[in-house]
């Protein structure tokens, strides 16, 4: 699967003209913008992949599961198990100060969010693929918002 998927990213970087850059060089927030865009795909891939749905329904399970408070319960549930550099990355995005303000959220669980988000990015575009959706599903599973 990480061959398909690192296959994938360089068709696509190629397809593109992006140039593969170093994901230290990113801010801490422009990690979160694409780590939230990624956590949700897997969130959605699960929730279509237990069984086909209406679509208010699907969007009821995924939204859970994708809400700030959820997010800061995941990374949560991750932090002992991150590597020094993953705590760094999620440290810089927690710290970063956002425009947005949290709309269902404490300003805490925002920002816990946006350091998860943060991470989930940094995991996607450093193409490690495998630990994102780990981390994903063993975070999820500890909360028990997932099966299997």
């Amino acid at each position: 699967m990480e061959q398909s998927l690192s296959a994938f990213a360089e068709w696509f970087r190629q397809t593109w003209h992006i140039r593969k850059e170093d994901m230290r060089d990113y801010s801490p927030l422009t990690l979160a913008y694409i780590g939230d865009a990624v956590y949700e795909l897997v969130v959605r891939s699960y929730v279509v992949g237990r069984g086909n749905a209406p679509v208010e329904k699907l969007h009821m399970k995924t939204s859970r599961m994708v809400r700030a408070q959820a997010q800061a319960g995941l990374i949560e549930q991750l932090k002992p198990v991150l590597t020094e550099e993953e705590l760094a990355v999620y440290r810089r995005g927690r710290n970063a100060r956002s425009a947005t303000k949290a709309k269902n959220a404490t300003t805490g669980e925002y920002r816990r969010a946006t350091g998860c988000e943060a991470l989930i990015g940094y995991l996607f575009l450093t193409e490690e693929y495998e630990r994102l959706v780990r981390l994903i599903h063993d975070g999820l599973k500890a909360m028990e918002m997932i099966e299997g």
